[in-house]
């Protein structure tokens, strides 16, 4: 599930520096010094310091922001439509195209392994292949290969050409494959949460009170001596046995550590940028689109639009419509130059003529969020959930991540044996139990209402091509039971 951005609930105040929530916790070190410092107030530092509370340790979680959940983040020439996952193909050359690309790419992902890709029999001869040059080695037709640049910016926010073969494979293994990665229903896109997911991480941060530090950005780590001392900017002070640095790669590259980190990390953190993505979301009056029989799902192929993807954002019970669009990797550089409503603008134009109405060229409202490794070092363990070995990328890998990190902890403290360090995640709860959760107004799947509509519209979508081949579209993801939720690919 991707990351999300929503405005404070209404009535609570936001902590200010060195203010902190009360906690009946009786683990806070009055003079700074506890069992682990995470740094990094997202889902995954948080899901560690939750953990190592459980365990009867003391953590302490520094966060540079004033809130927590890093990456998530609540703010409260031819259309044809066609059911499915992917639309109909006429030209049977097109569709053997696509099969072989996904039988391709699902095959060559079984080889590699979860938790060591580097282990996999032809790491090596991948790692150097982009996946540029990968889809001009198995893709026959245009339609195919225009699709597949698709397929790589919408998972990753990223060009093929940018990409090893090898990481991008491992990346669609460990979500599940091709189709899932890509699906709404039992996909990567399924479920959003009922007031946001910004939630999650509130939840936790709640619970461990005053062990979470907001507006405190660590800028040294020092691991030295007999303890690892934490320095912030603002000259506090933390002393710990172990540290967790549960932040994106990129943000290591503003700390100083004592001693460096070694070399082949620092390539590897120079190596992992952040994709480029624009999150979008438009707001209407009403959802004119289903009144026309369309989910909200459009794969737009034209080089020249904007928005790639876009999704059914409309709250469950109908209220608030709006689409939510994503303007990816190249364009995402490219349009990062123009002013909000020079976006809007084009954003609105494509939206009107791949639906084929004016009332796209009339929103209401608009929002946006531009969100422009595992081995320990010493003392210092890394969480993040660009770091899972499942669902990489999205919240639940963060959550991995964390815990995983905090078990290692658990373990170098005497607490656990190093086999209790990787776990399985349980199965995910039947539909009755999550009938349950929804009635304590947590989790929800599917409403009555979405229900009644996706079955009207069939699950219908909308393509807009440039001409020629028809072009393919992406798994149908409308799934319109959020709050507006912006967000990256999780952190």
């Amino acid at each position: 599930m991707r990351s999300s951005v929503r405005p404070e609930f209404s009535g609570e105040r936001t902590l200010q520096r060195g203010e902190h929530s009360r906690t009946d916790s009786t683990m806070t070190a009055t003079d700074n010094t506890y069992d682990v410092i995470v740094v990094g107030g997202g889902i995954s530092g948080l899901s560690a310091a939750k953990l190592l509370k459980a365990n009867g340790l003391s953590p302490v979680v520094l966060e540079a922001r004033d809130r927590v959940g890093g990456r998530t983040f609540t703010v409260r020439g031819k259309s044809y439509p066609f059911k499915g996952s992917f639309p109909p193909m006429w030209n049977p050359f097109v569709l053997l195209d696509f099969n072989n690309l996904w039988r391709t790419m699902d095959d060559m992902g079984k080889e590699i392994p979860r938790e060591a890709p580097w282990k996999a029999p032809h790491a090596e001869e991948w790692d150097k292949m982009t996946m540029l040059e990968l889809f001009e080695s198995i893709c026959w037709t245009s339609t195919v290969r225009q699709f597949a640049k698709l397929f790589v910016n919408v998972n990753v926010t990223s060009e093929p050409h940018e990409v090893s073969a090898l990481w991008f494979l491992w990346y669609v293994k460990q979500c599940g494959g091709t189709m899932r990665i890509f699906s709404t229903t039992n996909g990567g896109q399924e479920r959003k949460f009922l007031g946001g997911s910004s939630q999650i991480s509130e939840c936790m941060a709640k619970e461990l009170g005053d062990l979470v530090k907001l507006q405190s950005p660590v800028h040294r780590i020092d691991q030295s001596g007999d303890m690892v001392v934490v320095e912030t900017v603002d000259k506090q002070t933390y002393k710990a046995k172990y540290v967790i640095v549960a932040t994106p790669p990129g943000l290591n590259l503003k700390m100083h550590f004592n001693p460096e980190l070694p070399p082949l990390r620092n390539q590897l953190i120079h190596r992992v940028p952040m994709g480029s993505v624009i999150k979008c979301m438009v707001y209407y009056k009403e959802n004119f689109w289903r009144k026309k029989g369309y989910c909200g799902s459009m794969v737009i192929e034209e080089e020249g639009a904007p928005i790639g993807l876009t999704l059914d954002d409309t709250k469950p019970d109908g209220t608030v419509p709006a689409i939510m669009g994503f303007i990816l990797a190249r364009k995402c550089r490219k349009l990062s130059g123009l002013t909000k409503e020079e976006r809007l603008r084009k954003i609105c134009e494509i939206y009107s003529r791949v639906l084929g109405t004016e009332e796209a060229l009339h929103p209401v409202h608009y929002e946006e969020k531009n969100w422009v490794l595992r081995e320990p070092v010493g003392r210092l363990y890394f969480a993040g959930t660009e770091t899972a070995t499942e669902w990489s990328g999205y919240m639940e890998g963060a959550v991995q991540a964390g815990e995983r990190a905090a078990r290692e902890v658990m373990c170098a403290l005497g607490k656990i044996h190093q086999s209790q360090i990787w776990q399985t995640e349980p199965e995910c709860p039947t539909k009755e139990s999550e009938g349950s959760k929804l009635e304590k107004g947590k989790i929800i799947e599917r409403t009555k209402e979405e229900q009644k509509h996706q079955e009207d519209v069939k699950r219908k979508r909308v393509q807009y091509s440039t001409g020629g081949e028809r072009q393919p579209a992406s798994g149908c993801r409308n799934d319109p039971t959020a709050e507006k939720d912006m967000a990256l690919s999780d952190g």
